[in-house]
């Protein structure tokens, strides 16, 4: 056997070696779950009983009720608004933020601090931020359709400039050999190469907010959480249900919308 090929041994002893550092990185981790588990006393007892609670509660909440219908269409109507006033807002604050979050269209003085902005946005959860309006505003949908718009731009800015990012900067260079100033060096050569996933972006915060929307309320941001709560409060476990197939069926009549949009645009 020459020297430069190795025995058909060896080779499957270096092709299949063992990754030790990756088994002992496993093993850590099972470890630890494990140690977590008991700190935080979960246990299959506890499970067990928590599931006959479960299906205690499931029980209250049929058959739904929905004699309430005008306090339930009330606030379904304001998560709605709340949702797709936050979702305009916030896309029309996060396409500059894009543009001047991109690297490589603007100088890192500029983009470094925007990115930073960005973060800030998206490092406190909705809800909290929720509750920071309530604390400054008072309660009411305006305070959650600020919390909203918060969360929009920290999600959906960082998008546009990562899509910026992406594109051929050729096309960018060959509008700016004409002279053309910075609105027409976007309009002619980085909005015609982003529109679309722009698009797709923009659906899926509308998406996201609707959902955020219902959740808000629970903490007196306005919409149908505030109602929800109440009814949990009320121990109204019928009512309850009912709000949960509104909500449900509000999510798949945008997922439907939204689909629609999308395939029509392609």
């Amino acid at each position: 056997m020459s020297a430069t090929h190795p025995s058909p041994e060896a080779a499957r002893r270096v092709a299949f070696a063992p990754n030790w550092p990756m088994r002992l990185a496993l093993l850590a981790i099972v470890a630890y779950a494990i140690w977590a588990s008991s700190r935080l006393g979960l246990s299959w007892d506890r499970l067990g009983h928590g599931l006959g609670e479960g299906g205690r509660l499931l029980a209250r909440m049929v058959p739904p009720n929905f004699e309430r219908w005008g306090l339930l269409l009330e606030g379904m109507l304001e998560s709605l608004q709340i949702a797709v006033l936050a979702s305009a807002i916030g896309i029309a604050i996060s396409l500059p933020l894009g543009v001047l979050a991109a690297r490589n269209l603007s100088p890192w003085w500029i983009s470094g601090p925007v990115r930073a902005v960005i973060a800030v946005c998206r490092s406190l959860h909705y809800v909290i931020v929720a509750i920071l309006f309530v604390k400054a505003i008072g309660f009411g949908a305006l305070a959650g359709t600020a919390a909203l718009v918060v969360a929009s731009v920290g999600f959906i800015a960082k998008l546009f400039a990562e899509a910026i990012e992406e594109i051929s900067m050729k096309q960018v260079e060959a509008i700016r050999a004409t002279g053309a100033g910075v609105m027409k060096v976007l309009a002619y050569a980085v909005l015609p190469q982003v529109a679309s996933r722009f698009i797709g972006f923009c659906l899926y915060q509308l998406d996201s907010n609707l959902r955020n929307s219902t959740l808000v309320g629970i903490v007196g941001a306005g919409g149908i959480g505030g109602t929800l709560f109440a009814a949990f409060k009320r121990f109204d476990y019928d009512f309850v249900a009912a709000i949960l197939l509104s909500i449900i069926a509000l999510i798949f009549l945008a997922e439907i919308i939204s689909g629609r949009v999308r395939a029509a645009l392609r």
